[in-house]
């Protein structure tokens, strides 16, 4: 049988796909959180003291009475059995990036043997799954397995459908026995608190008198790529590593920009329809689908949301598209970079910070100038990202995503601020002491009378900047596919809750000085441009004058792999500021930079040993059989007399022996071990991702002389354009 019968056979049901049963299109008002136990529904079912308290709680971030947690639950049980649900689960984040649940049965057995469906307060508040298995960085020792899960009251509890059957998912914290957060719930919770806490202080002192809660919302843009199930099946390094480790790339890239934004292919449209359906019936507000710049790659975005209610529902999104993904013949993709030589998936992450009486704090309105509550919010978070720029590229330092960054397709791994060009000029004039102007939006006339007029912004955008200003709120475009945005969502929140804090501090001093408010606000903020204005930067972020003069004029960081980031977590301020807004504990900041240095080590680690055993079990052996049969009908068309080229054997051995030596010598790399774990992320960065470069050198260029009948692997050609 030929090497490649597997992907012919693949190409043939791929193409005679009989497509999934066409569904008549839902009401979005009929199925809208159809499955979500919101505040409608409580209030439904609740006697209204329970329903006020538990209100109170969410919208105002009071103290759940535990009086009422047995009406809750009772209801609670009641609306999910009514939904088909006979289990319930805790679902929570641990430090993997994923999501974590615990399924258990409404069911109680009596005495006489007889069961009844029961639900306690007790249960619905806290859990207690096995948590020795889970990530801690040295929290516990590995003998000790007790973890708690609670109640999040204000993130709603919903039910996840499936073919299977129906579940009541309750959103919770995971902390250990000894009360340190196991999770990424509990330092987003913490952050917001911190945040709220010094924004309504700086507020107060700009003169507001009513000033209600302040949270962040997020609204994350997923990437995100679809490749037919019967190409994954063949793919361990898919499989496994969740990108190729080898393939050669496709005649036909991305380089006609054909894709972007072009008409979605009808079995993809399909597949986007069911997940937005699950979505809507979940209460998620995916807003926004379409292609993306390479083959195969797709996007789906919802509207803004609470963060922490937005963390939850992006773990939702990443798992529905996995599911969905399944249903439809697909093996969908999150990794940020599964196809070399072609753009990578990221996770835009929009983020701004608001409440109810002041509205949204990072809007500069139609004049920024005089808008001074906004140059204030705006000056603490230019303060925050050039003195903790080294935490936000440590916030989204992965294996996966040092792939992209710093690519044409990527934000550089220097951390940066675009403010565009109207608030660059307000900025460069608070630094001067005077605020006189900005530059207004105009209109744009396209010259043809049936066409309307234009409203043009006041400044352009950049897609080369990590954290951009994007009219309303700052892109967070780093952010890789597969991380939760919990992590980067933490870093903004606390540094942006320290500025404020900074800022709150310098008005008291300037205002104690006797300062009318104006002059003191002024003051502060030219203070911010003097000490804190290079991080501000317009231009072209790929450039390599640009990486010169961030790190040698402007005295920036420049951390371009993980290794080099990860690391950050460790140094003594970072530490004085996560202790000091009470978000992380010294113990719990460093037991997460040992769980994410040991997630890059593993991630290095499982790659490598895919590489070699990919090498060496599959290509090296569909190597050889073609060069076998190559030789002989060399041999037999010379013993007629026909002088055939022989120099395409000749190469292929060559490669094919360098792709068994290179192999070798990565598996023996493998062998290394190191007990200082900075150390070991850098043996990791430098030498096994190096040496698994050298192995796909070989495969890549033995899969452009093999003949393609015996390459046993699916090709990019193939994974990228057939659908």
């Amino acid at each position: 049988m030929s090497g490649n019968a597997a992907r012919v056979n693949a190409v043939h049901q791929i193409t005679n796909r009989e497509p999934l049963p066409s569904k008549p299109p839902m009401s979005l008002e009929a199925i809208w959180a159809e499955n979500v136990f919101d505040l409608s529904k409580m209030q439904a079912r609740f006697p209204k003291a329970v329903f006020k308290s538990i209100k109170n709680t969410i919208v105002t971030g009071q103290k759940l009475d535990p009086s009422v947690a047995d009406a809750v639950a009772t209801a609670m049980k009641d609306w999910a059995m009514s939904k088909g649900a006979l289990y319930y689960a805790h679902v929570f984040y641990p430090m993997t990036n994923v999501t974590a649940e615990k399924h258990d049965g409404f069911i109680s057995v009596q005495g006489d043997g007889k069961v009844i469906s029961e639900f306690s307060g007790k249960v619905l508040v806290q859990g207690e799954p096995d948590g020795s298995s889970f990530p801690n960085g040295g929290i516990r020792d590995t003998f000790e397995a007790r973890g708690y899960t609670g109640w999040d009251v204000t993130s709603p509890a919903y039910i996840m459908e499936t073919d299977n059957g129906s579940t009541l998912c309750i959103p919770t914290v995971f902390v250990s026995w000894t009360g340190e957060a196991l999770d990424k719930k509990v330092p987003l919770l913490r952050s917001i608190a911190a945040m709220d806490k010094a924004a309504r202080k700086v507020l107060t002192l700009l003169g507001n008198t009513e000033v209600s809660q302040v949270n962040s919302s997020c609204g994350a843009e997923q990437e995100y790529f679809l490749v037919d199930a019967n190409f994954a099946a063949q793919r361990p390094d898919l499989l496994l590593a969740g990108r190729t480790l080898f393939g050669r790339p496709s005649a036909k890239g991305q380089e006609f920009d054909d894709h972007y934004f072009g008409a979605i292919p009808e079995r993809v449209q399909v597949f986007m329809q069911d997940v937005e359906e699950t979505l809507y019936k979940l209460g998620i507000p995916a807003k926004t689908r379409h292609n993306e710049v390479a083959p195969g790659q797709f996007e789906i975005a919802p509207f803004f949301e609470a963060a922490n209610v937005a963390s939850d529902h992006q773990q939702l999104i990443m798992t529905v598209l996995k599911q969905t993904a399944k249903k439809h013949g697909f093996m969908c993709l999150l990794h940020e970079k599964p196809f070399a030589g072609i753009n990578g998936s990221g996770k835009h992450v929009n983020w701004s910070v608001g409440n109810a009486t002041q509205g949204n704090l990072l809007d500069p309105g139609d004049s920024p100038h005089d808008n001074a509550q906004f140059l204030v919010f705006c000056g603490a978070v230019i303060r925050g990202v050039h003195k903790y720029g080294p935490l936000m590229r440590a916030a989204i330092a992965t294996a996966s995503n040092d792939h992209r960054l710093g690519a044409n397709e990527a934000p550089p791994a220097i951390m940066s601020v675009y403010l565009g060009t109207q608030l660059e000029e307000v900025f460069e004039q608070i630094k001067t002491g005077t605020v006189t102007e900005s530059k207004q939006k105009g209109i744009m006339d396209l010259g043809v009378d049936v066409l309307p007029y234009l409203t043009k912004d006041a400044g352009d955008r950049n897609r080369t900047s990590p954290f951009a200003f994007t009219g309303n709120r700052f892109e967070f475009r780093a952010v890789g596919a597969s991380q939760s945005v919990s992590g980067p969502l933490i870093v903004l929140n606390t540094i942006l809750a320290d500025s404020l804090d900074w800022i709150g501090n310098r008005l008291e001093s300037e205002l104690a000085k006797g300062l009318d408010l104006n002059t003191a606000i002024l003051t502060v903020l030219k203070e911010v441009m003097e000490e804190h204005g290079n991080v501000i930067f317009g231009g072209n972020g790929y450039s390599e004058e640009w990486h010169r003069e961030a790190v040698e004029k402007r005295g920036l960081a420049n951390l371009p792999t993980t290794a080099d980031a990860l690391p950050v977590l460790k140094e003594e301020y970072i530490e004085d500021l996560f202790k000091k807004t009470g978000v992380l504990t010294p113990v719990e900041l460093e037991s997460r930079f040992e769980v994410y240095a040991e997630q890059y080590i593993l991630s290095i680690e499982v790659e490598a040993k895919l590489a070699v055993s990919i090498a060496k079990t599959i290509i090296y052996p569909a190597a050889v059989e073609y060069l076998a049969k190559l030789s002989g009908t060399i041999a037999s068309l010379s013993g007629l007399g026909i002088d055939f080229e022989k120099e395409s054997a000749r190469k292929i051995a060559e490669l094919t022996s360098s792709l068994v030596g290179a192999a070798t010598q990565l598996s023996e790399a493998l062998e290394h071990e190191s007990s200082d774990t900075v150390e070991h992320l850098q043996y990791c960065a430098k030498t096994l991702r190096p040496l698994m470069d050298n192995v796909r050198t070989y495969a890549d260029a033995l899969e452009a002389e093999v003949a393609d009948s015996f390459w046993p692997l699916p090709t990019y050609q193939e994974m990228l354009f057939i659908k």
